[in-house]
């Protein structure tokens, strides 16, 4: 190639955004060898063609990916290439989590004494409760609070509680222990979803209370801590007191009400209520109802939900049959498992020119 063609290595230094220094070790390195070197002076000459590897080599250098990794990407096809980004980020994020878990363990340990003892759980029945009231939880700017779970420990029970504004789930424990004490705080979503596995595998669970989160102490296994959340919870209890008169309840198969939820086609969903059951109705009056059968009891309603809003809430539903509560088309429904009902739900419903 003329030499008119290449560039020296300051000019491929500045198209390619990487400097003189390590265009010259990733030549050494066998990742971006020159067009041309002058044996003579030792100059280095680029071509136009290297920029664009020299600045794939830059970006992935900027994830933290080791030159072997780098190798592997820049020799790849498109698809394999985006298999090995993908794992190494996971890698990164996977690292990231363990070292943020094991700053958290180091700042509550430093002066905090082993923890103010709060109650004993069963650590299944613990992991299940997490999984499903979380499903309430939400990530909202200008609101951490609701982006985690609300544990109240009370003399004879355990609650947990969250909610996004739209849902509220909550669910009460019976503790294995009596608990010590009355406690109150809300926990980081996050860090306890975390934590899930090594709960579900521990018989027992005991949570230990410091000034600024709890600890999940396993035997056999590392504790875990969980940072308390800032800023005040919503009245979640004023908006369970505050609910009106059911004026229709309706009990119907779990399975059946999601896989017809599943088959609706819009984001908005309307339930029909009425006494030969409930179906399942679609705002495009090009698509049919789903009939369900249900043992209803009360007056008829139409009730109309975003799909992200009700399917979380009956997925998690314990048992074959949910109950749903109503109180007409502009309030709050319950949704609770219909033979056991230490889990509950309240699902907002939305306007729609189609409610009655």
């Amino acid at each position: 190639m003329p030499k008119y063609e290449l560039m020296p290595i300051g000019a491929f230094a500045q198209r390619s955004g990487l400097t003189s220094s390590a265009l010259r070790f990733y030549a050494d390195s066998g990742l971006l060898p020159p067009a041309e070197g002058d044996p003579v002076s030792g100059y280095r000459y680029y071509s136009t063609d290297q920029v664009a590897r020299a600045s794939v080599l830059r970006r992935l250098r900027e994830l933290a990916m080791p030159l072997v990794a780098v190798e592997a990407v820049l020799g790849s096809g498109a698809d394999e290439a985006s298999r090995l980004i993908d794992e190494h980020v996971a890698k990164i994020v996977g690292d990231a989590a363990a070292v943020q878990q094991k700053a958290a363990v180091i700042k509550a340990a430093l002066g905090t004494g082993p923890g103010l003892p709060v109650a004993a759980v069963m650590g299944p029945v613990l992991a299940d409760a997490v999984e499903q009231v979380l499903t309430a939880a939400a990530h909202e700017p200008g609101m951490p609070a609701v982006g985690g779970l609300r544990i109240e420990v009370g003399h004879e029970s355990v609650t947990l509680t969250a909610t996004d504004r739209y849902r509220l789930s909550t669910r009460t424990l019976v503790p294995a222990e009596p608990p010590s004490q009355t406690w109150a705080g809300t926990v980081n979503g996050d860090e306890l979803r975390a934590a899930v596995a090594a709960i579900r595998r521990s018989p027992l669970v005991r949570l230990g209370a410091v000034s600024n989160g709890i600890w999940v102490r396993m035997a056999d296994r590392e504790d875990r801590h969980c940072r308390l959340l800032p800023g005040d919870y919503p009245d979640h209890r004023l908006m369970l007191a505050s609910l009106g008169e059911v004026s229709t309840r309706a009990t119907v198969s779990k399975d059946l009400l999601l896989r017809a939820l599943e088959e609706h086609p819009g984001e908005r969903i309307g339930l029909h209520v009425a006494d030969d059951g409930v179906s399942v109705v679609s705002a495009d009056d090009g698509h049919p109802d789903i009939p369900l059968p249900a043992a209803v009891a009360g007056r008829a309603v139409q009730i109309w939900f975003e799909l992200t809003t009700l399917y979380p809430a009956v997925s998690t539903a314990i048992g074959p049959d949910v109950m749903l509560d109503l109180r007409g088309h502009d309030q709050p429904v319950t949704i609770r498992s219909a033979d056991r009902g230490d889990l509950t739900t309240l699902a907002m419903p939305i306007k729609s020119d189609h409610s009655t």
